[in-house]
């Protein structure tokens, strides 16, 4: 029973900050073990940004290609087949030049 009658209260004990310590190498154990979660979450955010960065590059080469083929048919409706051949290797070669 508590002196000023106030049982719906917990009874207080001593404050002591440094009752819940661990020791050093408990410590470093722990440490060891959040750097290695760290690592591994990072590996895989970094294996996943790869593959969405490996898929969004091919989708743009697919619509590059899309693109260069339907204006070379466009190109087609007015020339002559040969003469398109030629502007195709013409156009291969100078962004062989550029890269």
């Amino acid at each position: 029973m508590r002196k000023n009658g106030k049982q719906w209260h917990e009874p207080k004990t001593a404050f002591r900050p440094k009752a819940g310590n661990s020791s050093f190498e408990k410590r470093q154990e722990e440490r060891k073990a959040m750097a290695a979660t760290k690592a591994k979450e990072k590996e895989m955010k970094d294996e996943k940004e790869a593959e969405r960065q490996r898929r969004i590059t091919a989708i743009k080469e697919k619509r590059a290609k899309k693109e260069e083929k339907a204006r070379y048919e466009k190109l087609a409706e007015t020339m002559h087949k040969k003469r398109v051949e030629r502007l195709k290797r013409k156009e291969k070669r100078n962004k062989m030049l550029k890269s």
